[in-house]
């Protein structure tokens, strides 16, 4: 097995990568699909792993018949909820020293945007953070370090895990054979990867542009 080949075929040609997985060693592509998404939450320095964009691109292979999109649905699902799991416990060991910068892998830039997210949300922070990058990878450790309730965690955890896995594979999975979307998988790849970093970026500055009409608008109306 070529691990060199298949880790850059995952950033670069995704498409092939799964492909090689479901043709080449069968069931394994349903193992790599949990290890992604269960690293990807469960260790926050994974989180620059491809996340919807690979889901994206798993349910167009699905829909070629090379694998199965629900046995690829419940293998992400449960990636995701696992990895939730272990960055909430470990957010909980930690407690407050994930904000004091003692943590040497802990960014504190992206820890800043998650938390504000969570603070905004409170525990739908779980649900809806499923399908904003990089911002999912950190709210488990977030609600850990607030001691958020453990069943209440899991419950929004595996909802939005099950929706977030179902909706972008299913999406995938019955726009896959357009023939557009069949021949330009890679571009979607690259893509998804820009948006998983200028997305965070985009709503936190559309945010504070709201915040500050709101402002002046209320201003606005004291003074008159």
């Amino acid at each position: 097995m070529d691990i060199l080949g298949l880790i850059v075929d995952l950033f670069t040609n995704a498409d092939h990568f799964l492909v090689s997985l479901a043709t080449d060693y069968g069931t394994l592509i349903y193992v790599a699909m949990f290890l992604i998404f269960f690293l990807e939450t469960g260790f926050v320095v994974m989180s620059f792993l491809p996340g919807d964009s690979l889901l994206f691109v798993a349910g167009t292979v699905a829909a070629s018949g090379t694998a199965s999109p629900g046995i690829i649905m419940l293998a992400v699902a449960l990636g995701a909820i696992f990895g939730n799991s272990v960055g909430y416990a470990t957010g909980k060991w930690l407690g407050n020293k994930i904000y004091d910068g003692s943590v040497s892998w802990i960014n504190p830039k992206k820890l800043s945007t998650a938390h504000d997210f969570y603070v905004k949300h409170g525990g739908k922070t779980i649900l809806l953070a499923r399908f904003v990058p990089i911002v999912r990878a950190f709210a488990p450790l977030i609600a850990g370090a607030a001691r958020m309730n453990g069943l209440r965690f899991e419950l929004f955890s595996g909802a939005g895990a099950v929706l977030w896995a179902v909706s972008i594979i299913g999406a995938g999975y019955l726009f896959g054979n357009i023939p557009f979307i069949k021949n330009n998988l890679s571009l979607i790849l690259v893509l998804g990867i820009v948006a998983a970093i200028l997305g965070p970026v985009l709503v936190g500055l559309a945010w504070k542009a709201l915040q500050k009409h709101q402002a002046a608008k209320k201003a606005a109306l004291e003074n008159k």
